[in-house]
């Protein structure tokens, strides 16, 4: 019988495990559960005889893959997959997958409702500004960029786009006006909403040239990964310009400056929370167990992202 791991520091919610595990009873395999696990040793020593392996925001780094005697599959359940040992999975014949758009809708909603939340003075009682009228940039036009597009156009926003890897009149049919470059969409814009993904090329890229060419009252969105923002440039800014504001789904590793001498300027959710909804819980943990059965049953890799 094969086994399929479910690791999730952070557990699903109970209604995504029992679809998960009706997903796995239906094709014969073992549902093994380990949540709220406490060290890397308890993923290290729970992998050891299993074939697949379903994780979130928890760590399958080269340990990890190793010790994995029988592992065929890892599933990244969500978008982002910088948490997989990619170079790992590949050397040990290991195929690594994440689950593209099924977090999608989670992330964009989170991403609006921390600009309102931010433009209405953290709801302090005072006065605060409204979105409707304000220029919002969309760095990466892929599944969540599209869906705060869509959200966005009924606040009445101005929305632009920038992301070379997706055709230039695809995006302008949603009513999104293209920039040519990545400077230009800052200049532009008041509001940023970050969908990049974390990686050789984007890490630290969201520095202090590109911030600070931003409007006055600029508000920076990140639902993306910390690892883009370049930390030291990012507090020049906020020290320069009194105007700036930065909203993140993520605590930078400058937290503590931030509430020593910016309150009022920032907000971090305490812990990643783009994809926490019972909703996006469902999709991503079904669609994992999913591609897993199609994986070791018939051999398909759609969603594979190792070499």
């Amino acid at each position: 019988m094969k086994k399929v791991l479910v690791a999730t520091d952070k557990p699903f919610a109970k209604v995504a495990v029992d679809g998960i595990r009706q997903v796995c009873d239906k094709a014969g395999y073992q549902l093994i559960l380990l949540e709220k696990y406490t060290a890397q040793s308890d993923f290290i020593n729970a992998v050891a005889d299993v074939d697949a392996v379903i994780i979130r925001s928890d760590k399958a780094d080269k340990s990890v893959i190793e010790a994995g005697k029988n592992l065929k599959i890892v599933v990244r359940a969500g978008a982002g997959y910088d948490n997989i040992d990619l170079e790992a999975c590949t050397n040990k014949g290991v195929v690594a997958m994440n689950t593209p758009g099924q977090n999608s809708n989670a992330v964009a909603e989170l991403a609006l409702g921390m600009m309102v939340y931010q433009a209405r003075k953290q709801f302090n009682g005072g006065s605060g500004t409204e979105l409707s009228g304000k220029t919002l940039g969309i760095h990466a036009y892929g599944n969540v960029g599209k869906l705060v597009a869509k959200i966005a156009k009924g606040f009445g926003m101005e929305i632009y786009a920038f992301d070379p890897f997706v055709n230039k009149a695809d995006i302008e049919k949603d009513g999104v006006k293209v920039v040519d470059s990545v400077e230009d969409l800052y200049k532009k814009c008041q509001y940023i909403s970050l969908h990049i993904p974390a990686n050789d090329k984007t890490k630290k890229s969201i520095n202090f040239a590109l911030l600070s060419s931003m409007p006055k009252g600029a508000v920076l969105v990140n639902t993306a990964r910390k690892e883009v923002i370049n930390e030291e440039d990012l507090l020049k800014l906020m020290e320069e310009r009194q105007d700036f504001q930065y909203v993140s789904d993520i605590e930078p590793d400058c937290k503590t400056v931030f509430e020593e001498k910016y309150k009022g300027r920032f907000f971090f959710t305490p812990k990643k929370m783009g994809a926490q909804t019972e909703e996006a819980n469902i999709n991503a943990g079904i669609a994992a167990a999913n591609q897993i059965v199609a994986f070791l049953e018939e051999g398909d890799t759609k969603f594979k992202v190792n070499k």
